[in-house]
């Protein structure tokens, strides 16, 4: 008696919520998801053209070998030889010593260029953030390496590291720094480090305008000092900006190749890295193990960009655990 009292007092208020809204609704989204769809769609086709097309023909190249003498037939091939996974094989083998070299280089650039620029780029942003007299012409200043071309900056190097040079002034001593040697990755390092820092201070200083002032007023009348400031409020309000600045810096990094290429030379082994060698290979004709080459720094640049959004939290979209437990927390 009670449910069906219950049912009768329910079924009026759900029957106008049920007929109408939601057909509308539905419609509405999926005019919505079509127009999305259609304004997206140039950007799609031309990453397809520029990025996809370009992916799958490096790994089908990859699987061919060079031309030359065939060794079933003994006459010399005017195609080339389907070998398979034998270029990937060869990189375990003798002829992988020079990959090897070239993989930890890239990796050695990686780690400590972009480490230093992250605390070089932080210490800019802050130092244009704060509000001081001639700060634009600071900021000009700081911005200019970023917007000087590499190749141009590989020039200007290659003449401050010469054997005459600045840097050799500067020191009093005689050193060689576009030959062989350690200083020869010193030479790229500092100059990477000139050029890209900027670009971090930059991300990171967008991040800092977006601070309200009231919090570090807070902050400062509870009795916090500027290094405890930094720790425990710009700091973890920046991280994302941080974070994404990081990203993008590691991505560019790993495909280093004109900065090195200009500066010290071509075939080096001190600062070989995959691009060079890759672009060394196919300029020998030999496509198969440049298509390869290439085809493992794509896949290491992939997995370093997935355990950065993965790992680390770098929220690039604003979807994350975290942002999902907010939202619910919201609209609870």
């Amino acid at each position: 008696m009670k449910a069906g009292v219950m049912t009768e007092a329910v079924a009026p208020r759900l029957a106008p919520t049920q007929a109408g809204p939601p057909v509308r609704r539905g419609r509405a989204t999926a005019g919505a998801g079509r127009l999305a769809a259609l304004l997206v769609s140039p950007t799609l086709l031309v990453l397809t053209v520029v990025v996809l097309y370009p992916t799958l023909m490096a790994v089908k190249e990859s699987l061919y070998g060079a031309k030359g003498l065939d060794p079933a037939t003994g006459f010399i091939s005017d195609t080339e030889p389907f070998v398979g996974l034998g270029n990937y094989a060869e990189i375990f083998g003798e002829a992988g010593a020079r990959f090897w070299n070239a993989f930890w280089n890239t990796t050695f650039f990686t780690v400590v260029t972009v480490g230093l620029e992250t605390v070089i780029g932080v210490a800019m942003a802050l130092i244009m953030h704060r509000a001081f007299r001639g700060r634009a012409l600071v900021r000009a200043g700081i911005l200019v390496p970023w917007a000087v071309p590499t190749a141009i900056s590989g020039l200007l190097w290659r003449w401050i590291f010469n054997s005459d040079g600045v840097a050799n002034a500067l020191l009093g001593q005689q050193i060689l720094w576009t030959t062989e040697g350690f200083h020869a990755k010193v030479a790229v390092i500092v100059a990477e480090v000139w050029k890209t820092a900027p670009f971090i201070g930059l991300l990171v200083l967008a991040g800092l305008q977006v601070i309200p002032k009231e919090v570090y007023e807070a902050a400062r009348m509870d009795g916090a000092r500027p290094v405890r400031q930094f720790w425990h409020i710009t700091l973890p309000l920046v991280k994302p900006a941080l974070l994404v600045a990081v990203l993008f810096r590691c991505m560019d990094a790993l495909r280093m190749f004109d900065l090195p290429y200009i500066l010290v030379g071509a075939q080096k082994h001190s600062v070989e890295t995959l691009s060079m060698l890759a672009q060394n290979e196919a300029s020998n004709v030999r496509f198969g193990p440049a298509s390869a080459y290439a085809v493992i720094l794509f896949l290491y640049v992939f997995l370093i960009a997935l355990a950065f959004v993965r790992l680390l939290g770098a929220d690039l979209v604003g979807g994350g655990p975290g942002g999902r437990r907010r939202g619910k927390g919201v609209a609870a």
